[in-house]
């Protein structure tokens, strides 16, 4: 009567891509580790401390670049939207 006696078949399993570091099935982000919100701190205001510090430590460069892509964004909506000027001028 073996075939009423039957045992579990135990499968090693390995995912196809798994390079052996941490375990392959917990989800996370890949840009965790870049983020400023994500991390130790779980609270709101925690998360917008650490946001605000690093806005307050950032580059003079990126600050620029930022105002520049800004204001070009401004004027092609102004360009879409046909502003006219003249209403500043008194006549």
């Amino acid at each position: 009567m073996g075939f009423l006696k039957r045992t579990n078949k135990k499968f090693d399993y390995q995912p196809r891509y798994y390079k052996g570091e941490g375990n392959p099935f917990k989800i996370e982000h890949k840009l965790d580790q870049f983020r400023t919100t994500a991390g130790k701190n779980k609270n709101l205001k925690g998360k917008f401390h650490d946001a605000i510090g690093d806005l307050k430590n950032s580059d003079k460069k990126t600050n620029r670049t930022l105002i520049i892509i800004i204001s070009i964004l401004v004027l092609i909506f102004l360009y879409i939207i046909d502003f006219d000027l003249s209403i500043f001028i008194n006549n």
